[in-house]
This record gives structure tokens, C-alpha cells and sequence, in this order.
């Protein structure tokens, strides 16, 4: 059953009672990231294993994401700025207990690639909090590997 969760701004990134924060690098250059992040959101699938299905909503302004295991989220894009961040709001999930969601991708330059900082913000009840924390290493994991395997495909795809 989905269930509408708290609107959030941006700040909530900054804000969130649990903030988890990753970082990898990549020999992509931070346009070719962006472009995988924002505006390719049906190719997420291709590189970010716990997606099954991305789809662009609301002519651009939303996202319907699917994961492994049944998860759905109903987004709003809340920040779209070439080569520097995309960011987006979870407004309805079928996910028990979160209150509020806001997930950020950060780019910088690193030599000729890219930093990427992936910080996840939410906000729940003192179970779902816990258990997010318990959750830290498997979506690090997640995470890292996502961005391996978009490097790779990045950096082996020739681009149009």
C-alpha cells in the first residue's frame, strides 16, 4: 500500500534526523555522470543493480522508481544543476515507517573523473531509524558498486 510522505525541501538534506553519506570516484567526467543521474533516468537500471525499472514522470519533474524486493517511490526532482547535483524528494512509498525521504548526488571533479557523494535523508520513527543505521554498510555497498559499474559502462560507451 503506498503511503504519501512529509514534503520536503532541500535543506532536509542537511537537516534530516538520519543522514547517510557515501563517496566513490570515477574516470568519468562529472557531464557524463550527470547525464547517467538525470537525464538518462531509464538507464539506471543498466548500472544501479537494486533498480528494476526508472521512468521520467510528470513531463521531467518526477521519477516512478522500482527496486528489488518490491520497493516503489513516486518522486519529485527538487534540484537538477548540470554537472554539480540532482536531488530528489520521495513523496509516496510502500515503505513502512519513513516519514519523509530526500535523496542528493553530488559531483566534483577529481583530476580528469569525478567524486560522487550520494547523501541519503530521512526521516521515521526511533524503529525505522534504527534500522536504516543497521542498513549503513549494505546501501554503502550498494552504492560503491552502483558507481563501478557506471564508470565502466561510461567509460567504455562511446557517447552520442
Amino acid at each position: 500500500m503506498a503511503r504519501r510522505l512529509r514534503p520536503v525541501g532541500v535543506d532536509f538534506i542537511e537537516t534530516a534526523p538520519v543522514r547517510l553519506v557515501f563517496s566513490a570516484g570515477t574516470a568519468a567526467p562529472p557531464e557524463a555522470v550527470y547525464r547517467a543521474l538525470a537525464e538518462d533516468v531509464t538507464g539506471w537500471p543498466r548500472w544501479f543493480r537494486a533498480v528494476t525499472l526508472a521512468r521520467p514522470t510528470h513531463g521531467g519533474a518526477g521519477r516512478e522508481v522500482r527496486l528489488m524486493g518490491g520497493v516503489r517511490f513516486q518522486e519529485t526532482i527538487m534540484a537538477a544543476d548540470p554537472e554539480l547535483r540532482y536531488a530528489y524528494r520521495v513523496d509516496e512509498t510502500n515503505v513502512p515507517g519513513v516519514h519523509a525521504l530526500l535523496e542528493e548526488w553530488r559531483l566534483a571533479p577529481e583530476g580528469a573523473g569525478t567524486r560522487v557523494r550520494w547523501t541519503f535523508a530521512a526521516a521515521g520513527p526511533s524503529p525505522f531509524r534504527l534500522a536504516l543505521t543497521a542498513a549503513r554498510p549494505g546501501l554503502g555497498r550498494s552504492f560503491r558498486d552502483a558507481v563501478r559499474t557506471l564508470d565502466r559502462h561510461l567509460t567504455t560507451t562511446p557517447t552520442p
